[in-house]
C-alpha cells in the first residue's frame, strides 16, 4: 500500500519530522510504503531549476498513484504544494487524512474550508505533547479505517 506524505519540505525541521512520521507509519501499518516527495532527486541536486519539471511530475504522479494521502496541514496557511496534491487526490477519490498539530485557530479547525472539506479525515493533535508515537498510532488508525471504507464503497 502506497501512502503519499504531502506537506512542507523546506526546512531541516520539516524534513526530519516528515521522515520520523513516515518511518513510524511504515513500522505500524503492515505493507505500507510511505512516499516522501522530499526524497525526489534528479541529477546531483534536489534544487536545480532545470529539474523542477521532473520534480513536479513526480509529485503529481505520487499523489495520483497513492492508495492514501497524508497531508500535513500545519501553519497559518497550508503549504501550496500540499494543497495541489490534496486536490489531485480528492479528484481521484483517494482518501486524504489531514494532520494538524498547529494549535492556531482560524476557519475550520484552523484550516481553509476547501482544504478541510477535501480531507476524508482530519487528525488534530496539538503540538504541546510532542508525542510522535501517539501521533503515529492515531494516524495509522485513521489511515487503515479510511482505506477500508474506500474498499467497501469501490
Amino acid at each position: 500500500m502506497k501512502i503519499y506524505l504531502s506537506g512542507p519540505v523546506f526546512t531541516q525541521v520539516q524534513r526530519r519530522w516528515n521522515r520520523l512520521l513516515a518511518a513510524g507509519l511504515q513500522e505500524r501499518i503492515s505493507g505500507a510504503e510511505v512516499i516522501l516527495p522530499q526524497d525526489f532527486k534528479f541529477g546531483q541536486s534536489y534544487n536545480r531549476p532545470e529539474d523542477f519539471p521532473k520534480i513536479f511530475e513526480a509529485c503529481v504522479r505520487g499523489a495520483r498513484e497513492a492508495d492514501a494521502v497524508v497531508a500535513v496541514l500545519d501553519g497559518p496557511d497550508v503549504d501550496s504544494g500540499a494543497a495541489l496534491e490534496i486536490g489531485i487526490a480528492y479528484e481521484r477519490g483517494i482518501p486524504i487524512i489531514g494532520v494538524r498539530t498547529d494549535y492556531r485557530e482560524s476557519q475550520d479547525r484552523g484550516l481553509n474550508l476547501v482544504v478541510a472539506g477535501a480531507c476524508t479525515e482530519i487528525l488534530r493533535e496539538m503540538s504541546f505533547s510532542e508525542d510522535m508515537e501517539q501521533l503515529v498510532k492515531d494516524l495509522s488508525g485513521k489511515i487503515v479505517a479510511a482505506l477500508k471504507r474506500a474498499q467497501r464503497s469501490a
